[in-house]
């Protein structure tokens, strides 16, 4: 299984006192040694699972957004965006149980990163969306832009993206995470047709998101 290269200090932060202090255990007979290895490893192991970086099968085909994270949907509005123009916004929640690494929906480039200091309001309150920390990026595509924002949540403090202005993204790459609880929103103009709806589960980089209304 791949994991992120963020998640690393977690796991061995996590898992080797942890494995040692269990160790030790039947050396000195100390309960509390027991104790706290065991839940240092329990938290390794958590780690392990949420910085995975599972394959995702990225549909192909320049007519389709693929979500950019994995998570339930929120809520699809209509909205104006003053980078995006009229368009579609989906919102999507992650809960600690789900992948948090951040994909890219189409190949494009990227016009600009934001990151914007704010609140840690639960991140599937509509409030996260204008209140807490975030940081959006803003990509030229094929059939105009698109806006993708990271979210921080109630136990999230760190947002990483890794691409900057200037770069040439592809469909389903990398960018960025966001550690323990968050939402991402992505923000597409009209001429696609959402095909999510609220309450339901996608993957990013393979469920598909919007689909241009000529070929939907």
């Amino acid at each position: 299984m791949k994991i992120a290269v963020e998640g690393y200090p977690f796991i061995i932060g996590s898992l080797i006192p942890g494995a040692a202090l269990a160790g030790l255990y039947p050396v000195h007979g100390w309960l509390s040694l027991l104790i706290i290895g065991l839940v240092l490893l329990s938290l390794g192991l958590f780690c392990t699972a949420f910085f995975r970086n599972p394959e995702r099968a990225v549909p192909t085909g320049d007519d389709v957004l693929v979500s950019p994270a994995d998570g339930k949907i929120v809520q699809v509005l209509e909205i104006n965006d003053d980078f995006v123009g009229e368009a579609y916004r989906v919102d999507i929640f992650l809960s600690v149980f789900d992948v948090h690494l951040n994909r890219i929906p189409t190949t494009g480039k990227i016009e600009f990163v934001n990151y914007r200091p704010g609140k840690f309001i639960s991140a599937f309150k509509d409030k996260a969306s204008t209140d807490n920390e975030r940081t959006d990026i803003g990509i030229s595509v094929s059939r105009g832009r698109l806006r993708v924002a990271q979210i921080a949540g109630l136990i999230a403090r760190r947002i990483v993206c890794r691409v900057k202005k200037n770069d040439t993204v592809t469909k389903g790459q990398l960018y960025g995470l966001i550690r323990f609880g968050s939402r991402t929103e992505i923000s597409f103009p009209r001429c696609y047709r959402p095909c999510v709806e609220p309450g339901q589960r996608v993957k990013g980089g393979e469920t598909i998101v919007g689909r241009l209304a000529e070929s939907a």
